[in-house]
């Protein structure tokens, strides 16, 4: 037995102790004997063998010459045992910690491919705790208080709020930004290639302006990521600094047409020109703060020039006309019905075929 120790790899939860014995029966030694071979009092090797007593790395050399095997084979047995502890441990902490599930959009995250679903509960519940990066439910509760610490995001009053949704979409957008490469933030770089971005408005595919409009801000610091909302995040758009020189701009499409999507990119990209790097944000409910305020007109302004604005209330409410207007300040028809229909030039239901609309793909790609 003890000639193969060395290419042992212990699989169970057996302790080291067990594996002692086992040699000591096969030497027909007493713990007696084996104490004074090793240099270790009768209570010690009782400890050691009871598991009460942890094989340092001293024990183990010392087993090595005493019983045979590796002093490798003695530490990995005894890490094993610990962390074979240690995982049974974890499973009484997870089963304490299942309701905690019913907090996230579990349905969603699987479907868009976020998390992996498990049929036992614990199992799940490590899934989401690796998820979100956190060892317990404990520190996700420290990590992610409330939506008004979060980020600063830009939402729509007429969806329910949950802790657990946001909490999910946002970590989604660090992991992906995580994977993104990007340069260092160049303000100015960001400032003048927003104007090149604005002349993106007239793409309607976005398999052509979705990766322009993501390349021209990595190579300005600024990391763009589109991820769909889960049922009780009702996020537009989101704007979180990841580290001094590099920002995360995100985008659910929300309302699904490019008037609010360019809006709120605009928006978003206001957050970072014009706002600290360790402020946050929140419009909820209509009630919105001055940064916000500041943001919806920094957007505004930027897609439709203040002195071209003016002339939507006399523009002709035809399509004709908007497209020719549209031409002219150099962004899509569908912005400037979406900015018409806000000022109260047109109903909300009028024109919107010169709109362009976007669905998630069915596998949330």
């Amino acid at each position: 037995m003890t000639e193969n120790l060395d290419r042992f790899e212990p699989k169970w939860m057996s302790p080291p102790g067990d594996t002692i014995l086992d040699i000591l029966e096969e030497k027909s030694w007493t713990q007696s004997e084996f104490a004074h071979r090793a240099g270790y009092t009768a209570k010690h090797v009782s400890q050691l063998i009871r598991g009460k007593a942890t094989i340092t790395e001293d024990t183990a050399l010392r087993l090595e010459r005493v019983l045979g095997g590796s002093a490798r084979f003695w530490l990995a047995l005894e890490a094993e045992h610990r962390e074979e502890i240690a995982r049974a441990e974890e499973t009484k902490q997870l089963e304490g910690q299942v309701e905690w599930l019913k907090q996230l959009p579990l349905k969603q995250m699987v479907d868009f491919g976020w998390i992996k679903k498990y049929s036992k509960k614990t199992d799940q519940v490590l899934e989401c705790l690796k998820y979100f990066g956190v060892a317990s439910v404990s520190e996700w509760r420290s990590e992610y208080p409330a939506p008004l610490e979060l980020a600063a995001f830009k939402s729509s009053g007429k969806f329910e709020k949950k802790r657990g949704s946001v909490a999910a979409w946002l970590r989604r957008g660090e992991q992906v930004a995580e994977q993104r490469s990007c340069k260092k933030y160049n303000k100015q770089g960001f400032t003048e290639q927003l104007l090149n971005l604005r002349k993106l408005t007239n793409e309607t595919d976005p398999n052509t302006f979705i990766p322009q409009l993501i390349n021209t801000c990595a190579d300005v610091g600024v990391v763009v990521v589109f991820e769909p909302a889960p049922i009780g995040c009702p996020a537009t758009g989101a704007t979180r600094w990841l580290a001094p020189d590099k920002a995360l701009i995100m985008l659910s499409l929300r309302h699904k047409t490019n008037d609010h999507l360019w809006f709120a990119f605009f928006h978003e990209a206001a957050h970072i020109l014009i706002h600290g790097k360790r402020k946050k944000f929140l419009e909820i409910n209509g009630d919105e703060t001055k940064s916000e305020r500041e943001a919806d007109e920094f957007a505004s302004n930027f897609l439709i020039p203040k002195e071209k604005a003016k002339d939507l209330l006399f523009l002709e409410r035809t399509a004709t006309a908007i497209k020719a207007f549209a031409d002219e300040v150099g962004v899509a028809p569908g912005i400037v019905v979406g900015r018409m229909q806000h000022e109260g030039y047109l109903a909300m239901n009028y024109l919107n075929r010169l709109k362009v609309r976007y669905a998630w793909r069915t596998n949330q790609s």
